[in-house]
């Protein structure tokens, strides 16, 4: 008799009143919210403004999406394009179903479309998002829980997973990968922070920290499951991808560090006021150009310097008067 066990609900979806949300898609929303949430935070504090990271992920989110889905299709063609199989599932994105690698990689470019839109770097960006990022993966594994999907191992752990019986899958304990990987994704999420915090992490390398850490989870998790994939020289797909991210992510985080060391000084250029910024320029320059005519007037004619500066008061003026209009 199992006494302790994960149980999996009943249902993956929840009903708010009279709409029905699945539990997988909530999942992947609330982690969006809270990624733009942290994000923002980080941004504004290395200098940006506040909204810049939603501006951004308009762009970002739905790239990601389409980018998920794809890697996922292709690399497992066969759940969707083999005999008796329906390809219209393909395109039923709340049934779960995003590949992390394909969603990272479209999210990076529509951010960086969004980016350059507004004259912001990339990898200042991607540094300011990264632990939000973390933490959205950590949340939206939890839409795998609802789905009773990637699920690892049969194990007989107080902490197992209760599987219930369907058309593709079969009933017991496994263990719960989908936990494993939410709690590194936490983990990674606090590295990130710390990391960014103590060695001023700068030009994507906070960015690239996330990708690493990310890696070296994912492959002891994945090498843990047992859903169907294709394998390459014994390992899983995933497993090899994995690696070779990882290792693009060190070599990118030790070449940043020596050819651009440091923080990016400025991340998003401010936009300026030129009607109250041409004033303040203008007024600062009579000034000057007054105290230095009345010093020269007083000196060279030796006399009063009160009336040295009374007798070329108007004439300094006019001149200022026109050179203001004609910096206007």
């Amino acid at each position: 008799m199992d006494l302790a066990y994960i149980p999996s609900p009943s249902t993956g979806v929840i009903h708010l009143g009279p709409i029905p949300l699945r539990g997988y898609a909530f999942c992947i929303i609330l982690g969006v919210f809270v990624a733009v949430w942290l994000g923002n935070k980080r941004w504004i504090a290395r200098g940006g403004t506040a909204g810049t990271v939603a501006d951004i992920a308009v762009w970002a989110v739905p790239f990601g999406l389409v980018g998920g889905r794809l890697y996922h299709v292709i690399t497992d063609y066969q759940l969707y394009f083999s005999e008796g199989e329906n390809w219209v599932d393909a395109f039923k994105i709340w049934e779960g179903g995003l590949g992390i690698w394909g969603a990272i990689a479209f999210g990076a470019v529509g951010a960086w479309i969004g980016c350059r839109r507004r004259g912001i770097p990339l990898p200042a960006y991607a540094d300011a998002i990264a632990p939000g990022i973390a933490l959205a993966q950590a949340i939206g594994r939890w839409g795998n829980w609802f789905n009773q999907e990637l699920y690892g191992k049969p194990t007989d752990l107080p902490w197992a997973l209760k599987i219930t019986e369907s058309a593709n899958r079969e009933a017991g304990l496994y263990h719960p990968t989908f936990l494993y990987e939410s709690l590194w994704c936490v983990g990674v999420a606090f590295l990130v922070i710390w990391a960014d915090r103590r060695f001023k992490l700068g030009h994507g390398r906070a960015f690239a920290l996330y990708v690493a850490a990310y890696c070296a989870g994912r492959g002891w998790i994945e090498y843990m499951r047992v859903d169907e994939a294709h394998h390459i020289l014994g390992l899983r797909l995933n497993v090899w991808t994995a690696i070779i991210v990882f290792v693009l992510a060190v070599v990118y985080m030790v070449v940043s560090a020596r050819v651009r060391p440091g923080r990016e000084e400025i991340v998003e250029p401010r936009s300026r006021k030129p009607v109250e910024t041409g004033k303040a320029d203008d007024d600062e320059d009579a000034g000057a150009e007054k105290a230095a005519s009345d010093a020269a007037d007083a000196s060279a004619d030796g006399g009063d310097p009160d009336d040295a500066g009374d007798s070329h008061e108007v004439e300094n003026g006019a001149g200022n008067g026109a050179g203001s209009a004609a910096k206007g």
